[in-house]
């Protein structure tokens, strides 16, 4: 079925105008003013007065649940497709995090894979918080070859929950997923869960003195500490690309942490956004005593684009960034984040003070004048 979206304010992320959309065999096949189509089973939607924009793309969430650091009723649950229709995240990459026992990479592969069929684009890193890392085979460059979802590795670093790899056994770990990367013609990116304990970033930036390309690596988590969000506006500095949670700010929010890294001389281009959605917020004392926890939402990128525009008078051209192309193009993922001829059919439909009313996901509606119509297998 052929989808012809007309007379929508396009913000592809760049501002097109009004403009025409055409979308078929889940791809975009042209984009333009006053496109004259004649296609067999053509809808044509009149957008007159909305927004369309890309589907966003979450690239840390925890699909088929997280935590288990209090226990076993502690363990998140997986994620349904209505939580990511509902939002307007139409591409995401699976995590998994703390459990590295009873949370395999198997099961995170077999959501992944469910969730496309369900509906959206997905991916996912291979491996969790531990060193020496856990893999599907044996080894983590042998999941990045043999397996299409997998686009990196995942791991933690200063955090008390994560092991503590010397800093050549990390290197060697990159090096690992840049070459297998190379082979595969992937972008091989080492993920990494930022922790509190400082050095992480000096790290990082002793690897690229050493003639180590940063682009593969990629910290989140980045502004949940000040000393952190610090480290990670040099590690940007010198061409790094920087993952703030949405929603979880020692800057006051999400939207501050991006405004003043852009401020402090990052390009603008190497920030990205992800919401560890599904995954657990657990609290600490000065003890390392775990004393509260809650279950990551999976809002936030919609939330701070809304913030961004509205709060702090950002171009949206601008604002949908973090959440779109800069990710995609992060990944090596090019069809992906964009509206443009050949991209992945994916766009949100908004009206004028960006309430979201429509999700079209691989060219199909998924949610219609604000009402969810396409849910997960097991949704009610």
């Amino acid at each position: 079925m052929a989808l012809l979206i007309r007379n929508a304010r396009v913000y592809a992320p760049k501002d097109l105008g009004i403009t025409d959309v055409l979308m078929a065999a889940g791809k975009i096949l042209a984009v333009g003013s006053n496109l004259t189509v004649s296609l067999p089973d053509l809808e044509t939607v009149d957008a007159k007065g909305k927004i369309l924009t890309p589907g966003f793309f979450d690239q840390h969430i925890h699909v088929n649940g997280g935590g288990g650091e209090g226990g076993f009723a502690s363990r998140t649950p997986e994620i349904m497709l209505s939580e990511l229709v509902k939002v307007g995240t139409t591409s995401i990459v699976g995590v998994c995090g703390t459990d590295f026992i009873s949370r395999s990479i198997e099961n995170l592969l077999a959501k992944v894979r469910a969730l496309s069929i369900e509906g959206v684009s997905a991916w996912m890193y291979t491996s969790n918080y531990r060193f020496p890392c856990t893999s599907m085979s044996q080894r983590v460059a042998q999941d990045l070859f043999l397996v299409p979802e997998c686009l990196g590795v995942k791991i933690a670093l200063g955090d008390h929950r994560s092991s503590f790899p010397r800093p050549d056994e990390v290197l060697h770990l990159l090096s690992d997923i840049r070459l297998t990367g190379m082979i595969t013609g992937k972008g091989g990116v080492l993920h990494v869960h930022m922790g509190d304990i400082p050095g992480i970033f000096d790290m990082f930036l002793s690897f690229e003195k050493g003639g180590f390309p940063i682009r593969h690596i990629r910290p989140t988590h980045c502004s949940r500490k000040c000393e952190v969000y610090e480290g990670s506006l040099e590690f940007a500095r010198h061409g790094g690309f920087v993952d703030y949670t949405a929603g979880f700010s020692c800057n006051g929010s999400t939207a501050n942490d991006i405004t003043e890294a852009i401020a402090s001389g990052v390009d603008p281009t190497r920030i990205t956004m992800s919401t560890d959605g599904h995954g657990s917020m657990p609290r600490f004392n000065e003890k390392g005593e775990m004393i509260g926890l809650a279950t990551g939402g999976v809002g936030g990128l919609l939330d701070t684009v809304r913030d961004l525009i509205g709060n702090h008078g950002m171009d949206p051209s601008l604002a949908l960034t973090f959440d779109t192309t800069n990710v995609a193009d992060a990944l090596g993922l090019k069809d992906q984040g964009r509206v443009e001829t050949g991209a992945c059919a994916n766009a949100c439909l908004f009206d004028e003070n960006w309430n979201l009313t429509d999700v079209v996901s691989k060219g199909r509606f998924l949610m219609r004048n604000s009402e969810v119509i396409v849910k997960g297998t097991f949704e009610e």
